[in-house]
């Protein structure tokens, strides 16, 4: 069970309580991600999250911060996505107080200084190329590049390295101003806690402030294409291929999204799936391949990805899009939508056997702007679906034309693969 909690400066507060523990977990999410970024600025997302570890006047700098979380053994971290940015600080229950009082400093006095900020900049180009030097991580970016292509979902969270390298300290600082305001932030709090105690800190330390509303992003049209779109990462030192093939597909807020979860899950899901038993187990093209429905509020992707034999990736290609093909075809049986339906209900209960994971799960409806659910909800709501409809949906996203091939390996030629699509 959750509680949902919104203030007087629109600004929500999610609490979600257990005493099957000793710890918890205080997070902070802000409605900003890469998606409100432009050109010129387009890192500044990621370049503000990691400030926000750089010191301020009570803690001058990254050790200082450091050093007290270390000594209570404390978990922190932050992440950056293309559509929300994230602050955690997991601890001994009894240090509650502190992590509240430790994250609202990092969040509101962050000091922003000019020298720091200068040598981070040579830390995340570092982080930049750890990212693109492995192509396992590196093809997610490049694909969501090509099929979000045009639109704002099509910038990379890290931003160029030109970027990076030229964005001033007043214009960091304006970004932050702009985005990391009350009304644009999620307070999450999970494990054993006070409700009353907590509260207060929260008030306390997060106080109400104005009001504004949470930032509206604008929606991405999902335009048909004319033709298939290639992008080709030339590597010759790689071994195996790395491939990510996809189509565009509704947003999480549809209510139909969970139906492409199903179709995934029978398409490359699981180890029993279509495509492992063909493309692996069967013609040992691959070690490991796995299909996928994933994305944003208003846009999605249903998607393949897979590590393949570089000498045998055109034979590859050729076998998955016959599974596709086969899929709209020939639609998917009772016995796998069964089967599909049980997998996903297993997942989903073991995925939220934690309380940070529950908390989690709460914190993504709110800022998908959706009418929080509890898992009953969606297990029911997984049970209605029927066969017509998973097939139905197979057919409107499996459209060739409208197809994306990101490919990372030794291959300059896109016309060999664009043929394979087309035909």
């Amino acid at each position: 069970m959750y509680k949902r909690i919104k203030r007087k400066d629109n600004s929500v507060i999610i609490l979600a309580h257990s005493k099957e523990t000793k710890a918890i977990t205080f997070e902070v999410l802000y409605k900003v991600g890469s998606r409100q970024e432009n050109k010129d600025n387009n890192g500044a997302s990621h370049f503000v999250e990691h400030l926000m570890f750089k010191g301020t006047e009570k803690r001058p700098n990254t050790v200082n911060i450091s050093k007290e979380l270390d000594g209570i053994g404390a978990e922190y971290n932050a992440f950056t996505g293309k559509d929300h940015t994230g602050y955690y600080i997991k601890a001994d229950n009894k240090n509650l107080p502190l992590a509240i009082e430790m994250l609202s400093d990092m969040l509101h006095n962050s000091k922003f200084d000019k020298d720091e900020m200068d040598k981070e900049r040579g830390v995340i180009i570092e982080e930049i190329n750890m990212y693109e030097d492995n192509p396992l991580m590196h093809i997610e970016d490049v694909f969501e590049s090509l099929v979000y292509q045009g639109s704002d979902l099509g910038k990379g969270i890290a931003g160029p390295r030109e970027n990076i390298i030229k964005l001033s300290r007043n214009s960091l600082y304006n970004y932050y101003r702009k985005y990391y305001y009350s009304g644009n932030s999620v307070i999450c709090l999970a494990g054993n806690f006070n409700e009353k105690k907590a509260l207060e800190l929260i008030n306390k330390f997060f106080p109400i402030k104005g009001k504004k509303n949470r930032v509206k992003i604008k929606d991405v049209k999902n335009k048909k294409q004319k033709e298939p779109r290639i992008e080709i990462i030339n590597r010759d030192n790689v071994e195996q291929v790395q491939l990510a093939l996809g189509f565009r597909n509704i947003g999480k807020k549809d209510n139909n999204f969970l139906i492409s979860n199903i179709l995934a899950n029978v398409l490359g899901g699981t180890m029993s799936s279509r495509l492992f038993l063909e493309i692996r187990e069967k013609r040992g093209l691959c070690y490991f391949i796995k299909a996928s429905s994933s994305g944003y509020e208003d846009i999605t992707s249903f998607h393949i990805r897979a590590g393949l034999n570089k000498l045998k990736i055109y034979d590859a290609l050729r076998a998955i899009k016959g599974e596709l093909n086969k899929l709209v075809i020939e639609g998917i049986s009772e016995e796998e939508l069964t089967k599909a339906k049980a997998n996903i209900r297993g997942r989903l209960i073991l995925n939220l056997e934690s309380v940070t994971s529950k908390l989690n799960f709460y914190a993504s409806q709110e800022l998908l702007g959706k009418e929080i659910k509890e898992l009953e909800d969606l297990l029911n709501k997984l049970d209605k679906i029927t066969l017509n409809q998973v097939n139905k949906m197979s057919k409107d996203v499996i459209v060739w034309k409208n197809s994306n091939l990101a490919i990372i390996g030794p291959f300059k030629n896109k016309t060999k693969f664009l043929n394979v699509l087309k035909n």
